[in-house]
């Protein structure tokens, strides 16, 4: 360590985003960009801990050696930076953007201080990478002749792809919209992930030979039968894209909708680099969210830059505190108040709120009624939510987002023709190996774990690519010894 006070002597400090008015003019990314010096300063807070809690799973389940890239930042060594990142990570420039960062909660030095960067040094050594072209395809050495078929291009779809495409087997992604990319392309707002940062990773991935089928939904456009015709293996990462539901009275009318679908009518829109509104959007409207998590904060960024009269979100939870939960004890996350871009420009939050109706006229909804709630604990760690007498009230809505998180993946004819069990949440049930109840068919990311971060979608995408190796060397046929490049 170049300085071994630096944890104490130097100060956390993060990208300034745009003023408000600014960004809320444009759909692009809004941070500042910071000189290289002021992120190897950064680094240079961390501890090098004897236990560095960052890495674990807790802190970081894809498994970055969080402390070494961090020394090389510090010492200016950034390719050798870039080479360990990448060791763990098949796409820190998405992570670095997206991930909620568990591994600064789990840090040694926010115990009595604020935690490393992490990932703003993690998205600056990648963005450098591109910037200084050392993103290259790397194809195999050899061809293994085995063909490995994964469903759906999310990133655990697309981690599993590259992984298996270096082990030498070729793969095809199959995916049933019209681009690549699954929620990274459809889901999240180009604010948070500006689309070209995707390609330009699925470049890399062409280059190593990878292949992609858009617009084919398995089941439908393609029967299994056929799919495991041509196929040695399949891997199923298709997402938990089930949204959760509000059933209560009032809910057919016009002007309610899934956040899902809300959030992709506007990413279409420019992905087709079309100007104006979408069909479903929010200009000059009351809009309320229900739901309080990113997606809900998506929506709200998104409704502000389509010129919504007021946004509000809706949380079934009471109103965290300012600081980390006792119940939350470090290196857990924890449960605390966040606030994000979208409450900065002008989302107004209410908590302990439960829905209880929709109405409206001619069939356009207007007004939800709510009543407030108090939340008590159970022995056995559930929440009980009561009603409080006389906290009814109405507000006024004419869209309403769902944004209240997903029940797990689609059950379509995919899953329905292969015939893979489920577990007792609806997602596909697996063994540790990611292998499902039938022979050659594994499933990772979220269509297994449920709802979880692109963290984690990423471990399962690379863990489900060397059970699948495994699997395939066993194969009398040809033997397959070697790890990925």
């Amino acid at each position: 360590m170049a300085d071994p006070k630096g944890f104490i002597t130097l100060r956390r400090a993060t990208p300034e985003r745009q003023a408000v008015a600014e960004r809320v003019r444009h759909w692009g990314e809004f941070y500042q960009p910071v000189p290289d010096a002021s992120v190897r300063t950064q680094a240079s807070r961390c501890m090098d801990c004897g236990v560095p809690f960052c890495q674990g799973d807790t802190g970081c389940p894809v498994r970055n050696i969080i402390p070494e890239w961090n020394g090389l930042v510090q010492r200016g060594e950034w390719r050798a930076a870039f080479d360990s990142l990448h060791s763990t990570n098949n796409f820190p420039e998405l992570t670095g953007r997206l991930c909620p960062a568990p591994c600064e909660s789990a840090c040694v030095l926010s115990i009595v201080n604020e935690p490393v960067a992490i990932r703003h040094i993690e998205q600056t050594i990648a963005d450098r990478g591109f910037a200084e072209g050392w993103v290259q395809p790397r194809p195999p050495r050899r061809a293994t002749g085995f063909k490995v078929a994964v469903i759906g291009s999310g990133p655990a779809g697309l981690a599993a792809a590259q992984q298996l495409r270096r082990f030498g087997h070729g793969v095809v992604v199959f995916e049933k919209s019209e681009r690549v990319g699954g929620l990274l392309r459809f889901g999240i707002p180009e604010f948070k992930l500006e689309k070209s940062v995707l390609d330009s990773r699925l470049d890399q991935l062409e280059g190593e030979g990878v292949q992609f089928r858009t617009g084919i939904d398995i089941g439908e456009d393609l029967t299994v039968e056929e799919l495991r015709a041509e196929f040695d293996a399949i891997c199923i990462a298709i997402g938990a894209g089930m949204p959760r539901n509000l059933e209560v009275p009032g809910r057919d009318l016009t002007g309610i909708h899934f956040a899902m679908d809300f959030l992709t009518a506007q990413n279409r829109m420019l992905d087709d680099h079309e100007n104006g509104l979408p069909e479903i959007n929010a200009h000059d409207r009351n809009v309320v969210i229900i739901g309080g998590g990113d997606t809900g904060s998506d929506c709200a960024g998104t409704c502000i830059r389509q010129g919504a009269r007021s946004v509000t979100q809706f949380e079934l939870l009471p109103q965290p505190p300012q600081g980390r939960a006792s119940s939350t004890p470090w290196p857990l996350w924890p449960m605390m108040l966040r606030s994000s871009h979208a409450h900065e420009e002008g989302t107004q939050r209410d908590w302990s709120i439960a829905t209880t109706a929709f109405s409206g006229e001619d069939g356009c909804v207007q007004t939800i009624q709510a009543v407030r709630l108090e939340t008590k604990p159970l022995a056995d760690g559930r929440i009980n939510f009561s009603p409080v007498p006389g906290t009814e009230f109405e507000v006024e809505a004419d869209l309403v987002l769902l944004a209240m998180g997903f029940t797990g993946p689609v059950k379509s004819r995919l899953l329905t023709d292969l015939a893979v069990d489920l577990d007792g949440r609806g997602n596909i049930s697996t063994d540790e190996a990611h292998r499902t109840s039938v022979p050659g068919v594994f499933a990772a990311g979220d269509a297994r774990r449920g709802q979880s971060l692109i963290v984690w979608a990423i471990r399962e995408g690379r863990d489900a690519a060397d059970s699948i190796n495994r699997w395939l060397s066993e194969d009398p046929r040809r033997a397959v010894d070697r790890g990925a490049i």
